[in-house]
């Protein structure tokens, strides 16, 4: 019955880390584009996201990371004979990554504050997408273990990855050059006008 209670909140826990890691990364690049906008909107808006940025860390994205770490142990206590498997070897490096990547978002997140963060929305949308790589992997890793296919599916799965993380990055690119369009237009009319 343990192990049930243990793998029940261990699911809930990296939801919600994962949630948490997702969203967090979003507000970092809202936060740097914000850099881009006039007074005084540019410190209004940074103000209120280094304020999202830091509930949403210390309040779901680290207790979330927390519960999932420690139902783990609690997994790990109901069956240690697991942990003789190389399957779970390399969940736990990508476990330790991901860990590593949570606790680089802090040290983005204290440089944003102070204005040292020299990552562009665009870099920050390729960090973005570093967790839902792990994610796959852990999944993976976690459904079939040492039976992890490596067929057609596989490849398709991780194609789809790909292809949506490009997608992603292409779409923010034409956001950005539709939006500077657009401010140039302004610009236009606004010195025809004068």
């Amino acid at each position: 019955m343990a192990y049930s209670w243990f793998k029940a909140f261990h699911i809930i826990g990296f939801v919600v880390w994962f949630a948490g890691l997702f969203y967090l990364v979003r507000l970092f690049i809202y936060h740097a584009e914000a850099n881009q906008e006039p007074e005084p909107a540019r410190t209004i808006l940074k103000n209120q996201y280094q304020i999202m940025e830091k509930r949403l860390y210390n309040i779901i994205t680290t207790p979330g990371m927390l519960v999932t770490v420690a139902m783990a142990i609690g997994l790990l206590s109901t069956e240690p004979e697991v942990l003789k498997e190389g399957w779970l070897h390399i969940k736990l490096l990508f476990v330790a990554l991901l860990i590593g990547y949570h606790y680089y978002c802090s040290r983005l997140m204290k440089k944003l504050a102070a204005d040292e963060c020299r990552w562009s929305g665009q870099q920050l949308r390729a960090l973005n997408e570093a967790p839902t790589v792990m994610l796959l992997v852990i999944v993976l890793l976690a459904v079939f273990k040492n039976n992890l296919p490596t067929d057609i599916t596989v490849w398709i799965i991780f194609g789809t990855v790909i292809l949506m993380a490009v997608s992603i990055q292409l779409y923010a690119k034409k956001r950005r050059q539709d939006k500077e369009k657009l401010t140039a237009q302004i610009g236009q009319v606004a010195q025809e006008q004068s």
